[in-house]
């Protein structure tokens, strides 16, 4: 088939002329079949669109001007129009073995029509099978990606509960181990006492003088001065946004912020709902700064009322 043949027949498929014109050149016009797998190949490449430049002396079209159109010559005539439309003016011919030429069949040129079409739907199959395998693979790719950046998410949240809850621990060890050294220090206390007094009882004479006229520096009528109880725990009561409450006990050296950790895992917070505490009575609205005081420092101990409250 001559050149006009395979370009005539890319142009008819739907083809760009450009695109048409290099896919014949690069193939060096080797039939339709090869320009068509060069197309489908290189359909994505950055410069397919660049003006095609044939060589000097080679025009691509140019024969085809001199010699006349089969298909104006045969036009009313369908099965002959759609044939010559696809395969260009010398499709009508074939080689024989002599190298000279004879006129193609009704049949044989039906035939060769059929094979082009069919070539073509294969070709455009499977680029649309490449095609949707390649979407497959990125949305794979995407919900990998997507997986990947939740479970980072969920790391460092339970990195950072996993601290709060260890910092609660060694603090609750620590308020142990000082209740039990005062427990030891009052039990000192109370035997040094003993150890001092405890040699012998006044007389019933000395006592009730004693009673009648007290004495301030009379070691009975004189003990330690009363001490404030402290308090190391702090039962805190939280209302929540939709009137329900939470209770928990809380060491009075903890943060506010532990209160406000505790809400936002235990709550009914609508995730991504910022909030902030505030106490009733007296109204008083924490701020970022009162997050960072302990619980005692804010009068919150023994026990409290707070209010969660949107932002």
């Amino acid at each position: 088939m001559a050149e006009l043949t395979t370009l005539e027949s890319l142009l008819e498929m739907g083809f760009d002329r450009n695109r048409a014109e290099k896919a014949v050149a690069n193939t060096g016009n080797q039939g339709i079949e090869q320009a068509m797998d060069w197309l489908m190949e290189h359909e994505n490449d950055p410069d397919i669109d660049e003006p095609y430049v044939p060589p000097v002396g080679n025009v691509l079209g140019g024969e085809a001007q001199s010699q006349p159109s089969t298909a104006d010559s045969s036009e009313g005539q369908e099965g002959q129009e759609s044939f010559e439309g696809i395969a260009g003016g010398d499709i009508g011919y074939i080689e024989t073995e002599d190298g000279g030429k004879r006129p193609m069949t009704e049949e044989e040129k039906n035939e060769q029509v059929k094979r082009l079409e069919e070539l073509m739907r294969v070709k455009q199959a499977e680029r649309r099978e490449r095609e949707r395998a390649e979407e497959v693979e990125r949305e794979k790719q995407r919900r990998k990606q997507g997986q990947e950046l939740q479970q980072i998410r969920q790391k460092l949240q339970d990195d950072e509960m996993k601290k709060i809850a260890e910092q609660r621990q060694r603090e609750k060890m620590e308020d142990k181990l000082a209740r039990q050294r005062v427990k030891e220090k009052i039990a000192r206390d109370r035997e040094e006492r003993a150890q001092k007094f405890g040699g012998g009882a006044p007389s019933s004479t000395a006592a009730s003088s004693q009673n009648a006229q007290p004495s301030p520096s009379s070691p009975t009528s004189q003990g330690p001065p009363p001490t404030k109880k402290e308090y190391d725990e702090s039962r805190i009561q939280v209302r929540l946004l939709d009137g329900s409450t939470i209770t928990t006990v809380f060491k009075a050296q903890e943060p506010l912020a532990a209160v406000r950790v505790y809400v936002q895992m235990n709550g009914n917070t609508p995730e991504g709902q910022d909030f902030t505490l505030l106490s009733p009575y007296p109204r008083h609205v924490y701020t970022e700064l009162d997050m960072e005081k302990p619980l005692k420092e804010l009068g919150l101990v023994p026990s409290a009322v707070l209010v969660v409250a949107k932002k």
